[in-house]
């Protein structure tokens, strides 16, 4: 059996491609610059879940798509969480904050509805993530 995505977040992202351990997705929502790493581990729940090599190569990749964003002009902040009680298989959300946006200070889960990006800056940023996150 091959890594498959769950279908929740397939719904809400667009595929940025794979790193080593991780598929990198764009969340589809232009408020925010919102990565999420899902490791391509089958039955990845929890992060205990990962052996300690995959764990630090985790940590890796957060750091990676969180100095990437950081990149941005206009982020100031960057958010990393994993929650999981909605989407059970193992993810972590890398998220660019400013002050302003739409939920500062507060955390971006249940603030507004996502708005989805248009078609060319949707490109834009995917190209763009691909190049500086060397995928593909």
């Amino acid at each position: 059996m091959s890594f498959a995505l769950d279908p929740r977040l397939a719904a809400d992202t667009r595929v940025i491609g794979d790193l080593p351990l991780s598929r990198a997705l764009l969340m589809n929502d232009a408020r925010y610059p919102w990565v999420i790493l899902t490791p391509r581990r089958l039955g990845a729940i929890e992060i205990r879940d990962l052996d300690i090599a995959e764990r630090a190569q985790l940590m890796e990749e957060l750091a990676l798509v969180a100095a990437t964003l950081r990149s941005l002009p206009d982020v100031e902040k960057i958010n990393i969480g994993m929650l999981g009680n909605i989407v059970p298989q193992l993810h972590a959300h890398v998220i660019g904050r400013r002050s302003g946006d739409p939920a500062w200070p507060g955390p971006v889960w249940g603030v507004g509805r996502a708005i989805a990006y248009e078609a060319t800056t949707l490109d834009a940023r995917l190209n763009w993530l691909k190049l500086k996150l060397r995928i593909g």
